[in-house]
């Protein structure tokens, strides 16, 4: 049983190699958000730490790991994401 959380999706400064963005899901985001900043978590993230890119975070959804699958499946994070100017619409 998938458990509700927070599907959220993190903006890059700058480009690493193909990815501008990262997509990922938590039961605690305050805590997450903090294990990427430390260089932690995710291999990406730690990767453009090491890079010295920086990310904000750009959209949060409600969501469990099967939502995080989805969009991830979908593709064109930059799509969903309003730092790259898209306007979400407003739903959950």
């Amino acid at each position: 049983m998938n458990s509700t959380g927070t599907v959220y999706l993190l903006h890059f400064d700058r480009p690493l190699k193909h990815a501008a963005h990262y997509t990922g899901w938590t039961a605690d985001l305050e805590h997450r958000l903090a294990e990427h900043a430390a260089g932690r978590g995710a291999r990406l993230l730690a990767v453009a730490k090491t890079a010295g890119i920086g990310w904000v975070l750009a959209r949060t959804w409600t969501g469990d790991r099967g939502r995080e699958r989805a969009l991830k499946r979908q593709g064109g994070a930059s799509r969903r994401c309003p730092v790259c100017g898209i306007q979400p619409r407003r739903s959950s």
